[in-house]
């Protein structure tokens, strides 16, 4: 009788077992599927929560508004060969890295900011993919790269602040914070932005198309340049990696302003692989007192200096030196 219960123990065991490996294999197989355990917007959700506000040139456009809904709802696979090789019908580009549609009015301007440093092989994809990507997304957009000219410690969170304060200039009133190693892979993904800031690259290939935790709020966002403003920018203090995005989702909490993300299918990145950045040592202690300096180190505290602004036929370069 005992042996009897011992072999039946076994082979609940064993079954056990079997459906955890099961389970795990599915796991790592079809990642997408357990992509959806945050709070997103769905697609038919989407249009009318982007912000329609474009800049000065754009809004004396006399042409009929572009359309959007069929982007967001056919949500174009664009990673592929063609997107990645070489800049498509390049001359429709400004000089700056501008760009805007000629045959219909865009609804959204917006700004991309991409800190920047010894990546030139990243850069050098980054900007054609996106160029292609983006003007078939019918948006105004000029890209901005803003480069540490020092050699200091890389500060990502004031090369955000910076570029902040120059697309303000130019009278953006959205700002894509963006990393230079991340590329969208749906055209879905509207670059605009949303009533309330927006985590975009929510389903990371490197984190298999999941998302780690659900107060990530970094590697491409977007915010409207008041509520950047709002929150006084991004910390200056954070240098070298890590740290600086969950000090900035803890601002945007302090200040009561919720985010928001798209669905997973239309939030999937690719990561350009790169050699790991030097870690910020002091990061967990910058974090835990982040909220003393909520007012006092951000925009309002922000110095460097700026070396030169170059025009290039892609983008706006601007040295810096923190």
């Amino acid at each position: 009788m005992i042996l009897k219960i011992n072999q039946r123990n076994y082979h609940l065991t064993d079954i056990a077992v079997r459906t955890a490996c099961a389970l795990l294999v599915i796991y790592c197989l079809l990642p997408w599927r357990f992509a959806s355990h945050y709070k997103y917007l769905h697609g038919h959700e989407i249009r009318k929560e982007l912000v329609e506000h474009v800049t000065s040139n754009i809004s004396m456009q006399r042409m009929q508004a572009c359309d959007y809904n069929d982007i967001i709802a056919n949500n174009e696979f664009t990673y592929n060969l063609e997107y990645n090789s070489r800049v498509l019908h390049g001359d429709d580009i400004l000089t700056g890295g501008e760009y805007f549609p000629n045959d219909c009015s865009s609804s959204f301007s917006t700004a991309i900011i991409v800190p920047y440093r010894k990546r030139e092989e990243q850069l050098h994809a980054f900007l054609i993919y996106m160029h292609n990507y983006l003007r078939k997304q019918r948006i105004h957009y000029r890209i901005f790269l803003i480069e540490q000219y020092d050699q200091k410690p890389f500060n990502r969170a004031k090369l955000f602040n910076i570029g902040s304060i120059i697309a303000a200039e130019m009278e953006f009133p959205c700002l894509i914070l963006h990393d230079v190693d991340l590329l969208p892979m749906n055209l879905g993904q509207i670059y605009a932005c949303t009533q309330k800031p927006r985590h975009m690259c929510s389903a990371l290939d490197i984190f298999r198309f999941t998302l780690p935790y659900r107060g990530l709020f970094g590697g491409v966002v977007a915010i409207r340049t008041q509520q950047y403003r709002f929150i006084n920018g991004m910390s200056n203090l954070f240098e070298g990696w890590g740290g600086e995005d969950d000090d900035f989702y803890n601002r945007l909490c302090s200040h009561k302003i919720d985010i928001c993300r798209f669905g997973p299918i239309y939030s999937k990145y690719t990561m350009i692989r790169h050699k790991p950045e030097e870690k910020n040592e002091n990061r967990l202690e910058l974090l835990r007192n982040g909220f003393k300096r909520f007012l006092t180190d951000g925009l309002n505290s922000l110095t460097y200096k700026e070396k030169e602004r170059r025009i290039h036929s892609l983008f706006t370069h601007i040295l810096v030196e923190t």
